[in-house]
């Protein structure tokens, strides 16, 4: 039952942040809704209940989230609009090895390359992600992980390992 709690309280917390509202409704409609899918989701979500009160998980996901949606995000789009005036392309599909072993962990290394822009993940296989990347710098596996998804890893680490 404390696992249930815990995920229906982060989802709550989750809405109420993300809608920016406090009002009677959503506050009664966050609940309905967070104990909805928090309850059944919480068994498939959290294996162990113990990771979801360790605090230093929440301040590294805190601080990836803030350095990701910032400084990652605008270096991203600058080297993405300088490419697209000045046609200096090289594009391709390099292997880069993963080492997060957690789902989750891997899931958020996807994600964050392919929402940067210039990366995509294109596959998912045996430990490595193909990803399509707008400027192939080098395409020796660990050169390529240096290069597009190191700190993304660091971050899984923290947060999920």
């Amino acid at each position: 039952m404390f696992r249930e709690v815990l995920v229906t309280l982060w989802l709550f917390l989750f809405y109420i942040v993300y809608t920016g509202s406090n009002t009677p409704y959503d506050v009664a409609t966050g609940l309905v809704v967070a104990a909805l899918v928090g309850v059944p989701a919480s068994r498939v979500l959290v294996s162990d209940e113990r990771k979801l009160l360790d605090v230093k998980r929440y301040i590294h996901l805190f601080y990836y989230a803030l350095k990701y949606m910032t400084v990652i995000e605008f270096k991203a789009h600058m080297d993405v609009v300088k490419r697209v005036f000045t046609m200096r392309l090289n594009p391709g599909i390099v292997k880069i090895p993963v080492y997060a072993k957690s789902r989750y962990g891997r899931l958020l290394i996807a994600v964050s390359i392919t929402n940067t822009p210039g990366t995509v993940v294109v596959d998912e296989r045996d430990g490595w992600f193909y990803v399509n990347w707008i400027d192939v710098t080098s395409t020796k596996p660990e050169e390529a992980r240096l290069a597009i998804s190191a700190e993304f890893e660091d971050y899984a680490f923290k947060i999920f390992e």
